[in-house]
């Protein structure tokens, strides 16, 4: 119980932000409005030098995958992986199970945040995210799933702030534990299609060859700052630049 109160005292920090103006408070003082200051980021990310207001609503960022060694490193769950690597960046420890997932509670710059790995397979992701959507009362514009794109080239990314399922299971369950609603941000990661009459199923589950595990790593790289600039600046234009330097980072001119 100690735990959980301090879990939702972490996410309720943008409240007091707002409700009280005494400098003394620590948790006003670490929500404190100030110009984030960013290191140098790769050219394919958004751009964090355009300056917008932060919002210190939390957010919720889940990575889609399946739970268990024997997926660890396959196309289906870069969506974990993508969460490891922010955990890692970040400094948060994934060491609390609550609804289904495996989660842990930081911050990026002064936003809190809640990362998410659902522990209820990529089928039922919905079970997981749902429920603690609900409880961490995190609106709709602030869910941001991760998840694997066979329409996409490997490693290749794409940022919307809201869309489909296209045929994803795992966006499927998010979506029907969410009323039904598409209207939440997504970052799709390209895992590229199965080569000739290879199953689908056996192609998800499969791991990288070293040529693919190279550019998914480093659109893993790209894909934590981009993720960092949405949580603290939301889809400005920047997106809209890193969306289009993503679609042609491959192309040979």
């Amino acid at each position: 119980m100690a735990l959980l109160a301090v879990t939702i005292s972490s996410l309720s920090l943008y409240n007091s932000h707002l409700s009280s103006s005494s400098s003394s408070s620590s948790s006003v003082s670490i929500l404190r409005k100030r110009r984030c200051r960013f290191s140098s980021a790769v050219a394919s990310v958004p751009d964090p030098n355009e300056f917008a207001k932060v919002e210190y609503t939390p957010w919720l960022i889940a990575g889609l995958g399946n739970p268990g060694n024997k997926y660890h490193g396959t196309r289906h769950n870069v969506g974990f992986e993508m969460i490891d690597r922010i955990s890692s960046a970040e400094g948060i420890q994934m060491n609390t199970i609550q609804s289904k997932s495996l989660f842990g509670i930081g911050s990026i710059g002064k936003v809190p945040i809640l990362l998410v790995k659902p522990q209820s397979y990529m089928n039922y992701s919905g079970e997981a995210i749902g429920p603690l959507a609900a409880y961490y009362q995190v609106p709709l514009r602030h869910i941001l799933l991760v998840y694997d794109e066979m329409s996409l080239p490997n490693g290749v990314m794409r940022l919307q702030p809201k869309g489909g399922h296209g045929h994803h299971n795992g966006v499927k369950s998010v979506i029907e534990h969410l009323d039904s609603s598409r209207s939440f941000p997504r970052l799709c990661i390209g895992i590229g299609n199965p080569p000739g009459s290879m199953d689908m199923r056996a192609f998800l589950l499969q791991k990288f060859s070293s040529y693919e595990r190279e550019q998914i790593d480093s659109a893993l790289e790209q894909g934590v700052e981009a993720i960092k600039t949405v949580v603290l600046r939301g889809f400005n234009a920047g997106v809209d630049r890193f969306n289009l330097v993503q679609k042609y980072k491959y192309h040979k001119v």
